[in-house]
């Protein structure tokens, strides 16, 4: 696996218009409101389906009703093609 590249990187913003870089890492970060607490447990519980499926997990939390997810692939020490596969996906979770 290798990092993204530039071109990539310059994609982002078009590919995943809700994904942020995170300042002082190469990580991509979001940040999901739901209703209520089971709400987004039930997104969480969603994704980590999926995260599993693809063997690549996420570093998240939730407080509440907001779950926030940060990408980044450690074996490569950044972002990768990985972390962009499993952000679109989550986007298609929470629709």
């Amino acid at each position: 696996m290798l990092r993204l590249g530039q071109a990539g990187r310059e994609a982002l913003p078009r590919t995943l218009p809700e994904w942020r870089l995170l300042p002082g890492r190469d990580a991509l970060h979001r940040r999901f409101l739901f209703a209520d607490f089971s709400a987004a447990w039930g997104f969480m519980a969603r994704v980590a389906l999926l995260a599993e499926a693809q063997g690549h997990h996420p570093e998240w939390s939730n407080v509440y009703n907001a779950v926030e997810i940060t990408l980044t692939t450690h074996d490569v020490g950044g972002l990768s093609p990985r972390d962009v596969a499993l952000a679109q996906a989550i986007d298609l979770v929470f629709g």
